[in-house]
């Protein structure tokens, strides 16, 4: 029993870590949606190629698609890009947060 009073410090230092950096919501370091940036891919279809295209020219890290009907969480998040779909997959607006 006195063995175990004496070992147990030990194995509770064992799992301790080292604090993480604190995370920021919303935020991914170096990506800050620029909202006018992708403003000529409205009309355009849906692919996966425009997808990343306006990804790269507003500079976000998320990329979130919106087609008719379905419901968005309403956090807002400075590094994502939110591409709203008309029901024949064509892009009609395109906002970020």
């Amino acid at each position: 029993m006195l063995k175990t009073i004496l070992l147990a410090p030990a194995l509770l230092g064992a799992c301790s870590t080292v604090p993480a950096a604190p995370v920021v919501h919303g935020e991914t370091p170096g990506h800050t949606c620029v909202e006018n940036a992708a403003d000529s891919y409205i009309g355009q279809a849906r692919t996966d190629a425009t997808g990343k295209a306006i990804q790269a020219a507003t500079h976000a890290a998320v990329v979130r698609w919106a087609p008719p009907g379905v419901m968005l969480t309403m956090d807002y998040r400075a590094d994502r890009v939110t591409i709203w779909l008309g029901p024949d997959n064509i892009i009609t607006k395109i906002r970020c947060g």
